[in-house]
């Protein structure tokens, strides 16, 4: 079926979940928000990630989720080594510089290389430094399966949520209306 007859289909029958409903339902998930990030050649590369898990134990398997349009996740894909910082809530503004498509991400912020060669981010709750394992293609984002290398759990406080289109549960309003500089409308990864 094409993809302007299966759009048809999809608009024509209620029961078929369209991009928005996607967001809409599943929006009352919340997630944590972390920062996937990896170096290359030319420099450190990073994004926002809210679909990360705990894969296994043993062997000690994590996953992600990327966008394929994203600028990043190919370069970390091809670096082959990445790390998940875990965000604390008063890190609104990395997730601002890791969640958008614009600007430079790591100017001005201060971070350390770790000993597998790739960014960890400072004040965050926890680190996952692993390699890629495997790739799965999945519609639109590709499910990364990494092995873990090293854990780090420096940080202390409580993590930075993500619910319905808005970070955290505490503040009046939480989860009606979507942050101004970090959304779905920007491509993570």
């Amino acid at each position: 079926m094409s993809t302007d007859a299966l759009s048809l289909v999809e608009s024509a029958d209620p029961r078929i979940p369209t991009p928005a409903r996607m967001r809409a339902v599943m929006g009352r998930f919340a997630t944590g928000v972390t920062v996937v990030t990896g170096a290359d050649g030319d420099g450190p590369v990073g994004f926002a990630c809210q679909s990360f898990a705990s894969v296994s134990l043993d062997p000690p398997l994590v996953l992600f989720c990327a966008d394929h349009r994203g600028r990043a996740w190919p370069r970390i894909r091809a670096a082959g080594r990445f790390c998940v910082n875990v965000l604390a809530e008063h890190q609104g503004d990395v997730c601002a510089r890791f969640g958008s498509g614009r600007g430079l991400k790591y100017e001005g912020l201060e971070w350390d290389v770790s000993r597998w060669g790739t960014p960890s981010l400072r004040e965050v709750l926890m680190r996952v430094h692993a390699q890629v394992e495997t790739v799965h293609t999945a519609g639109d984002h590709d499910v990364v399966i990494g092995r873990v290398l090293e854990l780090e759990a420096d940080g202390d406080g409580r993590p930075m949520l993500f619910y319905r289109g808005r970070f955290g549960l505490d503040e009046p309003g939480a989860g009606t209306l979507p942050p101004p500089s970090w959304g779905w409308g920007d491509h993570w990864g």
